[in-house]
């Protein structure tokens, strides 16, 4: 079993390469909408600051977020996506809220 693992991993290294070098298109991409910080924030009923230490962010990328001048990336899109989908999951985590 182990040697199958080991070769299953080598495999998954060498298609890595190929794709990273453009030899070869990956099996799946992973696509997250924009979200509309501004929305979210509005369906959540929570003030600019109180939404921005929410996601753990200064109040001014928050304004320039909802005023277009930036478009969240990483971590911030994945979040406020999920925030979006899932607003009490959100606030009864980071607020501790029952």
């Amino acid at each position: 079993m182990r040697d199958e693992l080991f070769k299953e991993l080598q495999n998954s290294i060498k298609e890595g390469g190929r794709i990273l070098k453009g030899k070869k298109k990956p099996d799946r991409e992973f696509n997250f909408t924009n979200p509309d910080p501004k929305q979210i924030r509005e369906n959540l009923g929570l003030s600019q600051s109180k939404f921005a230490k929410l996601l753990g962010i200064s109040t001014s990328t928050l304004q320039n977020w909802e005023q277009g001048r930036r478009k969240p990336e990483g971590p911030a899109k994945i979040l406020l996506n999920v925030a979006a989908k899932y607003p009490d999951a959100v606030l009864n985590t980071v607020f501790n809220r029952q």
